[in-house]
């Protein structure tokens, strides 16, 4: 990975797949959207990729709370292949327990109508994503500067 390439989070789910990338300096994590999980996905992931230019993409894994893989984290190691198959970027897993929840009380915490969250659910998928992905960078020090 190149010194000034971002990197991009992905928040898999059933319906919805929150994004998120980095900042050029890869410090600071943002939100960028929630992409509907159907048969055009893999290829608006690579328009993503092309946009952002990512060196790294972390996908988040949701391990259950004893730390092991579920049934739902099948489902996201084949969407991992698939992915592999169609990109040419470094995958790596990230833990996203909690995640949501984080992301739906950060609505809240900021003054998000419960209307608005409930009619907006992709929003707590992209932020989930931003929260998978500043958790990633502050903890292996994903900083040019570091």
């Amino acid at each position: 990975m190149s010194i000034d390439q971002r990197i991009m989070a992905l928040d898999y789910g059933t319906v919805r797949v929150g994004l998120a990338v980095s900042d050029p300096l890869r410090i600071i994590a943002q939100s960028v959207g929630a992409l509907k999980n159907d048969d055009t996905l893999l290829d608006k992931i690579a328009e993503a990729v092309a946009t952002y230019d990512p060196g790294l993409i972390v996908i988040g894994m949701p391990f259950n709370l004893k730390g092991e893989k579920g049934r739902k984290a099948e489902e996201v190691d084949a969407f991992m292949v698939k992915l592999k198959e169609r990109i040419d970027v470094e995958l790596v897993v990230w833990d996203e327990r909690f995640t949501s929840k984080m992301a739906q009380q950060t609505l809240i915490d900021m003054g998000t109508k419960k209307k608005e969250r409930r009619e907006n659910k992709g929003r707590v998928d992209a932020m989930a994503a931003a929260i998978i992905l500043q958790s990633f960078m502050d903890q292996t020090k994903h900083s040019p500067s570091c």
